[in-house]
């Protein structure tokens, strides 16, 4: 029997692992079409990964909610 926190993570935390993945993959090639505006692509991709990465740190509190109340 699976845990109600294992798989709140589990599931919380695929979409920002595929978002993450999707963000790199489109830096990449955003600027290996365009390698002058490489920071400015760089600055752009870390703050959405920030964002994204909100989304799982929200499942993991919602995880630690389940595991201990």
């Amino acid at each position: 029997m699976i845990d109600s926190s294992a798989f709140a993570i589990g599931v919380g935390s695929i979409g920002p692992g595929i978002a993450i993945g999707l963000i790199g993959a489109a830096a990449v090639i955003a600027i290996a079409r365009n390698p002058e505006i490489a920071d400015k692509i760089q600055i752009t991709m870390i703050i959405a990964i920030a964002f994204a990465e909100a989304v799982a740190i929200y499942a993991l509190v919602v995880a630690l909610i389940l595991k201990f109340v």
